[in-house]
């Protein structure tokens, strides 16, 4: 079960997923090419939203339930979790160990109301690190294409 909370919210953030974030916006003038990591601002970025993400999760009354009876050392594998997924999912250098999005979220029975609910939270997330609309986009889009494998499981 607590393995496959940190996939669940590994993908959410991701996905959730797919990836999300960062922290810093684009430096102005900077490549197209580039991958959306590099746009997000790497690895510091990612964990900043990881961070902030799981936090927004974990504290929402109807999301919170995924997170009861994890100690800090189960919730700090949920968040490296999460970073690795979305550290490769934007382009990084990371590896993913962790199971498949389809794997990890048998058993919870999510939602449209939590998967809507931890999209909002994404959103508010991201808006708070002032990631520009076009990365924004980028990984709602990526995470959309996670739903089939997240709700309903």
């Amino acid at each position: 079960m607590k393995q496959s909370l940190a996939t669940w919210l590994m993908l959410f953030v991701v996905l959730a997923a797919a990836a999300p974030l960062a922290v810093a916006a684009s430096p102005a003038g900077a490549p197209a090419d580039q991958s959306l990591y590099t746009r997000l601002g790497g690895y510091d970025a990612l964990v900043a939203v990881t961070k902030d993400f799981i936090g927004r999760l974990a504290t929402d009354p109807s999301l919170g339930k995924f997170f009861v009876g994890l100690n800090d050392t189960s919730k700090a594998r949920v968040e490296s979790h999460v970073i690795d997924f979305l550290c490769v999912a934007t382009g990084g250098p990371c590896i993913y160990t962790g199971q498949d999005m389809k794997t990890a979220h048998t058993g919870l029975h999510i939602t449209d109301a939590e998967w809507n609910a931890s999209a909002a939270h994404l959103t508010e997330t991201l808006n708070k690190f002032k990631v520009p609309q076009k990365e924004q986009s980028e990984v709602m889009t990526a995470i959309s294409g996670l739903k089939g494998d997240i709700v309903g499981r």
